[in-house]
């Protein structure tokens, strides 16, 4: 296949860097364009060291960008400001965007949880949803994905094919999530000061974070009816990694070893999604710097009720690295391209 022009906007950011240190090793995606409005003019290795000697382009404000030069764009930027870019584009341009500006099908629920209406409704029609192990026909079609979130991906891998198969209930799913502090982007805040992160652990967005529509959509789809969660998200002082603990309710009798057969089922042949033996706990550090996920099923000791712990790297799984997944099946490619890399331990 002939070389595929790549811009990435949005890319001094944390998952553009990503982006960048993936493909790096692509053999077909070239990086002809990179934006990053607040460090235009400067080189990716001054503003990313560890990115040095990869003859980037240097970054530039995304007003100058001629789109007609490239044929694919990975989108980076921040949400509400994703709509009005990418509906600009031409139409030859594919584009995975790993912002949330896509992900609701619902424009109304879109601006109930993101505080202004949707700009681009009628391309928001086109768009894919981008859970690739799940939704992989439709993003080998599409022009444009919407990447998933790096908690709904870590909550629906495990959750979708159990209420498709209908071996758990709809109601009273329980979610306890974390995720390092690279998950907040690389804006300045005070919050995310090492001060503010270190030695402890808080939850933020309790009852009211944006991923919470995103991660019910999805659930209802595959439970053919409307599905609520209790998702509470906390931020933990390390870099990077992510830890969903799921509860839930089983149906007719379904035990732990029943809900890990249908995963293991599902995911047999799955490159990136693995299911562990009984009694095996997965670790963040197990899937650091990789495209895995990985997962396990547990019997509460409260009968009927199940308990599921999957985990990704926040910016591979669950963005940067998903979204190459995604841009590799829409040109054609083995989504594996770029991606097989082992975790990184220690």
């Amino acid at each position: 296949m002939k070389d595929v022009s790549v811009a990435i906007l949005g890319a001094s950011g944390y998952t553009g860097a990503e982006l960048v240190r993936l493909l790096a090793l692509h053999p077909s995606f070239k990086i002809k364009v990179m934006t990053g409005d607040r460090k235009a003019g400067q080189s990716m290795d001054s503003v990313f060291p560890h990115l040095g000697g990869l003859q980037l382009p240097d970054l530039v404000a995304i007003d100058h960008v001629d789109f007609t030069s490239v044929d694919a764009v990975f989108c980076c930027l921040p949400h509400g400001t994703t709509q009005e870019v990418i509906a600009a584009l031409p139409a030859s341009v594919k584009v995975v965007d790993l912002s949330a500006d896509f992900r609701l099908f619902d424009v109304d629920t879109y601006a109930q949880w993101y505080g202004h209406e949707h700009r681009a409704p009628e391309l928001q029609k086109q768009a894919v949803y981008g859970l690739t192990e799940l939704a992989r026909d439709a993003v080998a079609k599409a022009r444009l994905v919407a990447n998933p979130g790096c908690y709904p991906t870590s909550v629906q891998l495990p959750l979708i094919p159990l209420l498709q198969a209908g071996l758990i209930e709809a109601a009273d799913i329980v979610i306890d999530a974390k995720s390092g502090v690279s998950g907040a982007g690389r804006a300045a805040k005070e919050a995310n000061l090492y001060t503010e992160v270190t030695e402890g652990m808080h939850a933020y967005g309790v009852a009211s974070h944006r991923h919470s529509p995103e991660i019910e959509q999805g659930l209802s789809q595959a439970a053919g009816a409307p599905v609520l969660v209790s998702f509470t998200p906390h931020l933990i002082p390390m870099s990077r990694g992510m830890q969903s603990t799921i509860y839930m309710k089983a149906r007719n009798g379904a035990k732990a070893a029943d809900l890990r057969a249908r995963l293991a089922a599902v995911y047999k042949n799955e490159p990136f999604v693995r299911v562990l033996p009984e009694g095996v706990v997965p670790h963040t550090r197990h899937v650091r710097g990789s495209n895995h996920c990985l997962m396990s099923v547990f019997d509460d000791r409260v009968p009927g009720r199940i308990i599921i712990t999957s985990v990704i790297d926040n910016l591979v799984k669950g963005a940067s690295g998903q979204a190459l997944q995604n841009m590799n099946l829409m040109f054609g490619l083995p989504e594996t391209l770029a991606l097989a890399q082992q975790p990184m331990f220690p």
